[in-house]
């Protein structure tokens, strides 16, 4: 199989590091740019990144020697050399918006790990085993952008990834509500316990939008095409508190989850037991094996034992039970920058790719 030629955007920072490493010996897809801001651009990727590697696992020998490119400056030289882009660059949400309109106007399709085109009403935001038919809105936002092949598609927050693929299995019995309190790694700020002292035996209380974030996003993940637009859903409210906790990587979720009537806990384990995976029967490289796991034991997920469940790309559930306040209360969990970031992303393109919307294109 001819491989998919990618680039990856702002391949120097955490996301970008850990995109390298998942795609190194990737059946489908083989790197062939990489690209960052003005300062590193026309350094090898070594040369870039060896101060500033977070990984356990070593740079990928098949990236060291490629002369980075500057993201913003060279859109045109990039497009032309790649079949499809991977977006994971710090920008302005305003920039963000500019630089990835501007590639897929080079008929060059972006799939993005930046939150700035995801409330866009024509541009898919897709949890691949969730809502894989809303990929069906790139043909109406081809339209708007004038484009033949280029589109944007993005993937959803990092800690809502843990915890919406446990509340959508419930919606068809009536769950009206849901509070959550996500407890947040520092690898989700791009940092590591180096650059990060004040971490240290300390929880902070407040990250930066988060939390608007956490409240909307999955409405819209569970919402509808509608003339030409993705209508999110407006039968569940999401109330969000979201923390910033001494963990290297790994988001945990504790939720509450409101029903119109009483559910027994055995209905819900039978529903995440038995959730039919839309993407199974595709056989998507990224794609684990196993979506969901239930643990019986008091005192699981835990992030050492469970974050890298399934390669990274599995989510963990714990600790079910029904409360006096007629909540259904449980614990989620799921590895943030493979699951929820890198990993996320590629098993989207994957999606994408086998669907038809991302087409080998460069010789």
């Amino acid at each position: 199989m001819k491989k998919f030629k990618v680039g990856i955007l702002g391949a120097t920072g955490t996301v970008g590091q850990r995109f390298v490493t998942l795609l190194e010996g990737h059946p489908w897809f083989e790197v062939t740019v990489l690209a960052a801001s003005k300062s590193s651009a026309d350094k090898t990727y070594e040369e870039a990144v060896k101060k500033r590697w977070t990984l356990p696992k070593g740079i990928p020998e098949n990236v060291k020697n490629i002369i980075l490119n500057d993201a913003i400056e060279d859109f045109k030289e990039i497009s032309q050399n790649v079949d499809f882009v991977f977006c994971a660059i710090g920008l302005a949400k305003d920039d963000t918006i500019e630089l990835e309109e501007r590639y897929a106007k080079c008929e060059c399709p972006v799939v993005s790990n930046n939150s700035a085109n995801r409330m866009i009403a024509d541009v898919p935001m897709i949890l691949p085993e969730i809502n894989p038919d809303h990929a069906k809105i790139i043909d109406y936002q081809k339209k708007r952008l004038g484009t033949k092949r280029g589109f944007i598609a993005v993937k959803p927050n990092c800690s809502l990834q843990c915890y919406v693929p446990a509340i959508f299995p419930l919606l068809p019995l009536g769950l009206k509500s849901v509070n959550v309190c996500t407890c947040q790694a520092i690898s989700g700020a791009g940092k590591t316990f180096k650059d990060f002292p004040e971490i240290l035996d300390n929880l902070i209380p407040y990250i930066p939008e988060e939390e608007e974030k956490s409240q909307l996003e999955p409405l819209k993940i569970f919402g509808r095409i509608e003339n030409a637009r993705i209508v999110s859903e407006d039968n569940l409210k999401i109330s969000a508190r979201c923390f910033r906790v001494p963990i290297s990587d790994g988001h945990t979720a504790a939720v509450f989850a409101s029903f119109k009537n009483k559910i027994e806990e055995s209905v819900i384990l039978e529903k995440w037991k038995n959730y039919k995976n839309p993407i199974k029967n595709l056989v998507l490289p990224s794609a684990p094996s196993k979506f969901l796991t239930y643990f019986k034991e008091e005192d699981r997920p835990q992030i050492k034992l469970d974050r890298d469940l399934q390669k990274g790309m599995g989510i963990s559930l714990g600790r079910l039970e029904a409360d006096d306040l007629g909540n259904v209360k449980f614990v989620s969990m799921s590895h943030n920058t493979i699951r929820g970031a890198a990993g996320g992303a590629i098993l989207l393109a994957e999606l994408l790719c086998k669907v038809g919307y991302i087409q080998k294109y460069r010789a």
